[in-house]
């Protein structure tokens, strides 16, 4: 998936910026599971950066988490590119 840049402050929740070459190309988010089913919003925190615009939006359960965040939780991808060309990287 590219590099993934973020600020230390925002480990491991996000967002999370990905880059491919010197192209920005996704913002993520991690959202545990408890969160989510408690109703939790993230509306401040999953937004393009300024001169870009969402195209659109993947959601992944991880029900065993992943290495940097061991808990059950969702990675929520929004691309700034279309699904074709996301899917030519990020598999």
């Amino acid at each position: 998936m590219g590099e993934h840049w973020a600020k230390p402050s925002d480990l491991p929740f996000g967002p999370i910026y990905g880059v491919m070459g010197e192209k920005v190309v996704f913002v993520e988010i991690m959202v545990s599971q408890a969160d989510f089913a408690a109703g939790k919003s993230w509306t401040e925190v999953l937004r393009p950066l300024k001169g870009y615009a969402i195209d659109h939006v993947d959601l992944e359960l991880l029900p065993k988490g992943h290495e940097g965040y061991e808990v059950p939780h969702y990675d929520i991808h929004a691309y700034f590119v279309s699904h074709t060309d996301h899917t030519k990287y990020c598999p």
